[in-house]
């Protein structure tokens, strides 16, 4: 860090404590962060339930005293998450680009391992109800990178009803000086001013790990990051913005999204809560048996007394003192662990779980192995069932995220004269999901056909079957490619094709 730099940290440092410079305790203390307290407490909460990272119980035991012990949970915020991941979006999906744009998207999806990273980050998208990633170039390869803030680390600064046009997005960095463990926030600022997008960089310096800090500057910790840098000729933001299908009705005003099960907390402390006294009923039931004192061993002492006791490996009898000497009583304490009418209840608020998540009923069911997914995929598509129906809705949200990231990641490539390349739209941005088994194939082909045969365009059947873009469609239709049609799709022959593309 710069000599003068340093000077004006331990005076930023200093104004802070008596209020003359900016200090934050939070980032939504900041003046151009006007989200919603309310709207983050609720995803801090959602947080909490997906990481399973629930309080301790606290009690009183049978002697009085005060007590605590693990709560014994079941993650079902982390399985339905995955399970609107697992049925959405899988590594077979193929994005494919007209044009020139093609080539390049290709290279800097595959240098980032989009597919296999987007598949991660969408279990927690669907838990926490938001998800961005923001494309960058990384000054050292020359490349562009992809950097991902779930729900929790995304503050939108203006939106409307369709999309979120401005942003702040939170970075955090630890740094030991001497004894001391220092935490830096870096405010990455996306805003819009006459028509010229514009990215701020702000940086932030604390020794508590829950508090923002004091603004310091960027060169403490960033040498070459600018303040300041202005883009032109974007059509959008610098980052993409996904979050689930629905309408946030706990926060209608908010612009953010909700997770799948924030409609759900209270069946998902029931079954929580069902199943810690599941548990405790199985560690507590273990066989107990009280008997006599007259019939324990005895031995004396070093005082001269009479001691009694069990085996030092026994620990199921339970001592009933005061009895006589003709008193052989056994009495079995052990009851009945009422499994069954747990593991009802753990499936009835499964069942509510279901209702409430519009996944199909039997998605999950409680056993002796714990919680399944009883569901292939095979049967979500095949019953036509919620789960089919709910996906559709999420697909179409994760399509346009993945459109709207082909075109930010174009644009700031050529911002940045890494691509020169024209900027795709976004008829000519093609999105396959690869359904597999989430769809019939052989109705799907049948419908088509029949479809052709009352003079439905070839080209058109090309982008339906192999989800195509419009351009390449008409393309494969017009080179005559009968061969690769026909492998492809296995219902298109010579006779099929019109004269005009004979």
């Amino acid at each position: 860090m710069r000599f003068i730099d340093r000077i004006k940290s331990l005076f930023a440092r200093g104004g802070a404590k008596i209020g003359m410079v900016e200090s934050l305790q939070t980032i939504l203390d900041h003046p151009k962060i006007n989200g919603d307290k309310l709207e983050y407490a609720r995803i801090n909460r959602s947080l909490m339930y997906y990481e399973g990272n629930y309080p301790k119980i606290k009690f009183k035991s049978s002697n009085g005293h005060a007590r605590e012990r693990e709560y014994s949970t079941i993650n079902m915020m982390k399985k339905v998450a995955n399970q609107y991941a697992t049925v959405v979006f899988n590594e077979e999906c193929e994005i494919t680009v007209d044009g020139a744009a093609s080539e390049f998207i290709e290279e800097v999806f595959e240098h980032n391992d989009f597919k296999k990273n987007f598949s991660k980050y969408l279990e927690p998208m669907f838990a926490l109800g938001g998800l961005a990633c923001r494309p960058y170039l990384d000054q050292n390869t020359n490349q562009i990178e992809f950097s991902w803030a779930l729900a929790d680390a995304f503050y939108p600064l203006q939106s409307n009803s369709n999309n979120i046009s401005e942003c702040a997005i939170p970075f955090t960095t630890t740094r030991t000086e001497g004894k001391k463990t220092l935490y830096y926030t870096l405010l990455e600022f996306h805003e819009w001013e006459n028509g010229q997008y514009i990215v701020r960089n702000e940086l932030y310096r604390s020794e508590r790990e829950e508090v923002v800090g004091v603004r310091v500057p960027l060169s403490e910790l960033y040498e070459d990051l600018e303040e300041e840098t202005p883009f032109n000729n974007l059509s959008r933001p610098i980052f993409a913005y996904l979050k689930p299908s629905g309408f946030n009705n706990i926060n209608p005003y908010s612009p953010l999204g909700l997770g799948v099960c924030d409609n759900s907390r209270h069946t998902l402390d029931r079954i929580n809560r069902t199943y810690d006294e599941f548990d405790q009923e199985i560690s507590k039931g273990k066989r107990r048996v009280a008997i006599s004192e007259m019939l324990l061993k005895t031995r004396y002492d070093q005082d001269g007394r009479v001691k009694q006791f069990f085996d030092e490996d026994e620990d199921i009898f339970q001592l009933i003192p005061g009895a006589n000497m003709d008193d052989h009583t056994i009495h079995d304490l052990t009851s009945d662990i009422r499994t069954s009418e747990y593991v009802a209840a753990i499936n009835y608020h499964l069942k509510t779980l279901e209702m409430e998540t519009a996944l199909s009923a039997g998605t999950f069911t409680f056993d002796s192995n714990g919680v399944r997914s009883t569901k292939t995929a095979t049967e979500v598509v095949s019953e036509n069932s919620q789960t089919y129906q709910t996906r559709g809705m999420q697909i179409t949200e994760v399509e346009k995220f993945i459109k709207e990231l082909v075109v930010s990641v174009c644009e700031l490539a050529k911002a940045l004269n890494v691509y020169n390349g024209p900027i795709p739209e976004y008829d000519e941005i093609g999105v396959d999901f690869n359904d597999g088994a989430f769809q019939d194939s052989e109705a799907q082909l049948n419908f088509y056909l029949k479809l052709r045969a009352l003079g439905y365009p070839i080209e058109k059947i090309y982008e339906k079957v192999l989800q195509l873009p419009e351009k390449e469609a008409l393309a494969l239709a017009a080179s005559g490619l009968r061969q690769q049609a026909d492998q492809t799709t296995g219902i298109f022959n010579r006779a099929g094709l019109p004269e005009e593309l004979e």
